[in-house]
């Protein structure tokens, strides 16, 4: 584990260093009710314009993620100058899941947040004074042709731009994945946002997924804002999986005396 950590501080060390690569983590805002199996540690590297992310997720229990990322960003287009970055941390538990194993419903709950959902303006000094809390849930259709994700939720802003208030606001998150040559290739579209007071502009995201084995998925992204003049823009983004092996307490499961699995 200490080296799992030696691995992510070298990477955000270059990252700060070096301007001019951009990395931005898996770019789309919304999530599926997926928590990766039990011991599997997931490591996201993403390009983009608008900022670069690095995130990695932990499962160190059953059911349960745990995550931590870091931004930087890109406000004025070039890559040599630095416009500061934030992070975010969050975990995620898996509360249902159908018997098919193609939906379910999770409750995820940080502080930190992704680009997009904070004012461009604040979301450096303000990211650690929100906190947040969403419910991702994934329904099937067209017998997994189609995938529909949802993510509705709410966040606090302690202090916003400031002053002594906090600010509250809606969180909503959106993505459909459709998959006409099979469970490995996907175009996707995502709209998400914030409402309230520390509300933000909606945004869109179209692009193209692609997930040749367990181990590893590819996406190329565009995204913006529907009535304004920011957005992601082209991402590239990397998820890759690693077996399960980071298991508190070892990763198979016992069995009780009457047959039953536990962990």
């Amino acid at each position: 584990m200490k080296g799992i950590f030696l691995i992510f501080r070298v990477i955000v060390y270059v990252y700060l260093a070096y301007p001019a690569v951009r990395v931005h983590g898996q770019q789309f805002n919304s999530d599926s009710y997926l928590s990766k199996p039990w011991g599997t540690i997931t490591i996201i590297p993403t390009i983009g314009r608008r900022s670069s992310m690095l995130m990695n997720t932990y499962s160190l229990f059953p059911k349960w993620e745990f995550t931590m990322a870091a931004y930087l960003y890109n406000n004025d287009d070039d890559p040599l100058t630095n416009d500061g970055y934030s992070a975010s941390l969050y975990a995620k538990y898996m509360f249902y899941e159908n018997r098919d194993k193609t939906g379910g419903f999770a409750a995820k709950a940080g502080t930190g947040t992704r680009p997009g959902t904070l004012d461009a303006e604040f979301r450096v000094k303000d990211a650690f004074k929100t906190y947040w809390i969403n419910t991702p849930g994934t329904i099937p259709f067209f017998n997994n042709k189609v995938s529909v994700d949802l993510m509705p939720g709410v966040s606090t802003t302690i202090n916003y731009s400031d002053t002594t208030s906090t600010a509250w606001a809606f969180t909503y998150s959106g993505r459909v994945a459709w998959y006409p040559f099979g469970p490995k290739a996907s175009i996707v579209g995502e709209v998400y946002g914030s409402a309230g007071e520390a509300g933000t502009i909606p945004e869109y995201k179209i692009g193209l997924r692609w997930e040749p084995s367990q181990y590893a998925v590819f996406a190329l992204t565009y995204g913006h804002e529907f009535n304004g003049s920011q957005g992601a823009g082209f991402e590239f983004g990397i998820m890759l999986f690693t077996p399960q092996f980071a298991c508190f307490g070892g990763c198979q499961p016992r069995q009780k005396k009457k047959g039953k699995t536990v962990y």
